[in-house]
């Protein structure tokens, strides 16, 4: 692998060959008080062939935190709408957010790199196109605990601070984010153009992405079809995924889902404590619209706004059946999820049961559905055996135990060895996850220029299955004061 220099690490931007319409071309907006770097992330950079020796150099940090350009980059601030909270917004597009451009590495992948907080655009509408310390401290971590969990995510590559004031529900700092993928391109994009009855646009915004990201569907005849299948099929497995290692998106609108299948825009997010299937980790969503429960039917609805946006370029029916195979390719997938992290090899029809049952236990109990899970995996299948250490924490033994009988007989079925099954199950139930009050501690240490708490938090949930000496506490439930935490859309 070419290990490349700030100076030799090479920029395009195909998004720029796309007609005007498509963004809005600007260069960053430099901070007033001068950049300082808070952490870099040394397999980010590897992605883009970057040695990771450059992470630490001054002008890495101007770079990427809005004081320079490097040859190659075309700056740009990329138009869509979109449906928030369900009502269709005409036109929005990155208010706070720049696209720098692409580095190829040299297995021929593209990463998009997406400067977040670079100031306002034209599309910024009341904002002022910054972003604070703490949201972004969010992203990073966030985006490191999705892909130590194995969830398709955007990447980043770094986090780049300055004493800049920032004005929200109180004065905070600004700070700028990296944010890589392969493509920022969203359902969102597609609608801007079927509203605006741009058909011509939107065929060339279809014909790209397939281009770019599914050569495979190029010279189809019936690519668009195809291509709107495979998007289907990749979000309902997305949003299974979510909902296995029970995650919370908090808003889902499809400005914030990726055509690429990945988890896109990390704003009000929450990996449960207590299990709630009704849980609403934002702030700010009084009816419960992206409520834990409501994730996969909210897929579903944000997929039919796709499909009508591709009306134009591909028959409805077609588009319909490609609809229908969403439910199916969700409930296969969660299923199958759901079973490996109970310890099953075979799969029954009882299954379904049995997990939903363990789930509904939990939520009586408000036990913690991270914790209970990986404990799940220490359950002896023994005569007389009682799990006790699993029994305590549920507020009713008797109904754990009847459970636990047929859980009993459902692994000694498929002559299932406890010792084995406990290696599986560590392997799918993470010991660490990035609950809110772990991120609220590192943002508070980081308020103050320690950022020490967020190196530790990143190496810790880039390998959330495995124990870690020294590192038990992170494995607990949350104190008192870290279980109701209000995380809004400013978060």
């Amino acid at each position: 692998m070419t290990r490349r220099t700030l100076e030799t690490l090479s920029f395009d931007n195909t998004y720029a060959r796309l007609p005007q319409a498509f963004y809005a071309r600007l260069n960053p907006t430099p901070f007033n008080a001068p950049p300082y770097p808070v952490h870099a992330n040394r397999a980010a950079a590897e992605l883009i062939d970057l040695d990771p020796a450059q992470l630490t150099r001054p002008e890495f940090t101007a770079l990427f935190g809005g004081s320079a350009l490097a040859p190659g980059m075309e700056p740009l601030a990329m138009l869509y709408s979109g449906h928030q909270f369900g009502v269709y917004v005409r036109q929005l597009g990155d208010g706070r957010a720049i696209l720098l451009g692409e580095v190829k590495n040299d297995q021929g992948e593209r990463w998009d790199l997406h400067l977040k907080g670079a100031g306002m655009t034209p599309f910024s509408r009341d904002g002022d196109g910054r972003a604070v310390l703490r949201s972004t401290i969010r992203e990073y971590l966030c985006c490191t605990a999705m892909s130590g969990l194995g969830i398709p995510t955007t990447q980043a590559l770094c986090l780049v601070g300055s004493d800049d004031k920032v004005y929200r529900e109180q004065i905070e700092t600004a700070a700028m984010l990296v944010r890589m993928a392969p493509s920022h391109v969203r359902f969102g994009t597609f609608e801007t153009f079927y509203y605006r009855k741009q058909h011509d646009h939107l065929r060339t915004l279809a014909d790209y992405v397939i281009a770019q990201h599914f050569p495979h569907l190029r010279d189809a005849d019936d690519r668009y079809v195809r291509f709107f299948g495979e998007v289907v099929e990749r979000t309902a497995k997305l949003i299974a995924q979510w909902q296995a290692v029970g995650w919370a998106h908090g808003v889902m609108n499809t400005d914030n889902m990726s055509i690429l299948g990945l988890t896109l825009d990390y704003g009000p997010y929450g990996f449960m404590d207590d299990y709630d299937a009704g849980f609403i980790c934002n702030h700010s969503d009084h009816n419960g619209r992206y409520a834990f429960n409501q994730q996969p039917y909210i897929g579903l609805w944000n997929l039919s706004c796709l499909a009508q946006a591709l009306l134009s370029l591909a028959d409805k029916d077609a588009l319909k059946a490609g609809l229908d195979t969403y439910q199916p390719v969700f409930e296969r997938e969660y299923l199958k999820l759901m079973r490996a992290k109970f310890g099953f090899i075979d799969e029954r029809a009882e299954d379904d049961e049995l997990i939903r049952d363990f789930l509904g236990l939990l939520q009586g109990s408000h036990a913690d559905y991270t914790i209970a899970l990986r404990e799940l995996s220490t359950f002896s299948t023994a005569d007389g055996a009682t799990n006790e250490a699993l029994r305590e924490q549920f507020l009713n033994p008797d109904r754990f135990d009847e459970w636990a009988g047929r859980y009993r007989d459902r692994l000694r079925n498929e002559r299932s060895y406890d010792d084995g099954r406990r290696d599986r199950m560590n392997r799918v139930n993470p010991k660490y996850v990035l609950r809110n009050y772990l991120a609220q501690t590192a943002i508070e240490k980081a308020q103050h220029k320690d950022f020490s708490e967020i190196d530790r938090l990143f190496t810790l949930l880039q390998d959330p299955f495995t124990d870690q000496p020294g590192m038990e506490a992170y494995a607990l439930p949350p104190p008192n004061w870290g279980k109701h935490l209000a995380v809004s859309c400013s978060s």
